[in-house]
Order: structure tokens, then sequence, then C-alpha cells
């Protein structure tokens, strides 16, 4: 057993120890991050996507949605306009920094080693998942993507395949998407009243475009226990001729499953 599992003390010094580590790589490495924001919008759209700001969640506090929403608009502004040049590397936590109560954070919901909890900052997953997403659209290339360990609610409002979200947590378990082209993307987010809503734009017109299909999606039991598994998939498409290039499994998911379930015997 790690000392991590034995008291919350080693858990909590292990983490710190985490954020240490990735604060000074993060310094060495400094000068490949995308930091520079422009906020008139750039002509041609890679991908738009919204996704709601307020869904039943199992039997939570509908007040941590509300929650969610301040959170999310503080990170949100934060991102809102980055531009990611030739050659720079997005990183979710560089640019949205640590969620403290004196930038306005508030507690919210925050899924943590295998249990539904809650955080100053928690719900800014959700704005994870829109840009995981989005990029997916894109020709930027994921260099850092966590994704959750368990399924914790079931599908009510999900529009999304899945496990086609990402896990982010400060400052560690971070989201980045790295640009090797020689275009530059801008990434703008925006709240409503129902939607956090977002896009990828870039300075010139892309030739493909991508489209994301889940495939071998199942739930199963195993010891007891239920567990759902499917696989992303990414076809890519020339424009012009609309003939498909690629294809290429992305993500391969497995899960227990937190909530309850009714399996029927095959």
């Amino acid at each position: 057993m790690r000392l991590s599992e034995i008291h919350p003390f080693f858990y909590h010094a292990r983490i710190e120890q985490k954020r240490l580590f990735r604060g000074l790589a993060n310094w060495r490495d400094r000068k490949q991050f995308a930091t520079k924001k422009e906020q008139s919008t750039y002509l041609f759209t890679c991908k738009k996507h919204q996704s709601l700001l307020r869904r039943k969640l199992g039997s939570s506090d509908p007040q941590l949605q509300e929650n969610k929403v301040v959170n999310l608009k503080i990170a949100s502004d934060a991102i809102d306009g980055i531009l990611i040049r030739p050659g720079e590397v997005f990183s979710f936590w560089r640019v949205v920094g640590r969620a403290t109560k004196a930038k306005g954070y508030i507690e919210g919901m925050q899924l943590s080693r295998g249990e539904v909890k809650t955080g100053i900052g928690g719900g800014v997953c959700q704005l994870a998942n829109l840009l995981y997403w989005m990029a997916l659209h894109t020709p930027l290339t994921v260099v850092e993507r966590h994704h959750h360990s368990f399924d914790p609610f079931p599908d009510e409002g999900r529009v999304l395949p899945f496990g086609s979200g990402a896990s982010v947590f400060y400052n560690y378990v971070d989201l980045r998407f790295k640009n090797e082209t020689e275009n530059t993307f801008q990434i703008k987010l925006w709240l409503t009243d129902r939607h956090l809503k977002g896009a990828i734009y870039s300075n010139v017109e892309l030739d493909f475009s991508y489209h994301i299909v889940e495939k071998a999606h199942a739930f199963y039991q195993q010891d007891g226990k239920n567990y759902r598994r499917n696989e992303i998939w990414r076809k890519t498409v020339d424009k012009r001729t609309g003939d498909a290039i690629n294809e290429e499994m992305l993500l391969k998911n497995n899960a227990e499953v937190k909530y309850e379930l009714e399996l029927c015997e095959v």
C-alpha cells in the first residue's frame, strides 16, 4: 500500500510534491507555452461546440450547479482569445492558473479518487471537456489528456460519447495540445444563460475536417461490479472531395459505473 493511501497527510503531501515538480518543469519549458491573446475573432472556424450549464447529476445538490457556473465564467475569461501559434503548447493550467477564493472561485463539484466531492473551483472539468472535444476536430496534437477513472452519473443530458472528456486537477493533471502546423489557432469562449460555448478558429482555411464517432459501446458486469467500455474513433475528411483519407482510434475507455444500472441478461 502506498503512503498516500494510509493517511490524508501523506496524500496531500504527495499532491504538493507533484505540483512542485510540474511547476519546475513548467518554468523550464516556459517559452513553449501559448500566452498571447487577441480579442478580435479569426475568420476561419475549425469547430464550435456548446454544453449545458445545468443538468441533473444523480442526487447531487443543485446549488453546486450554480456554483459551477461562477467558476466556469472565471476560467473561460482567462482563456478567451488565447492564440496557439506554430510550435506553441496550450496548457489549461498555465493559462487558467490555480483556482482560489481570491480570484472569485467558489465551492463546486469535483471528481477525486473514485468519489464525488466538493472543492474550490469545482466544475471546471466541464470546460476541459469542451476544449478537448473541440481540439479533436482540429490538426492540433493532444500531448496530455487524462480521463476520469469512473463513470459517476447517468447519461441524462449527455450529448458527447462516454469517455470523450478530460479531467484536470491543478497543476499536474493538465490538458495540453501542441500546434505542429504552420497555422495559428485561436480559442474563443463565452457563457449564455443556458450554455457554455466555445470555438476554435484558424487564421487560414483548413483543407480537412474531422469527424468523431463512438464504437463498441457496452455495459458489462465483472466481479459483482458494473463497468462501461467503448472506443472513440476519428475520421479525417478531405473538404474538397469529401473523401475519408484516414481513420484512427483515439481512445479506448473502460470505467467502473458508480450509479445504479439495470443490465439485461443476454
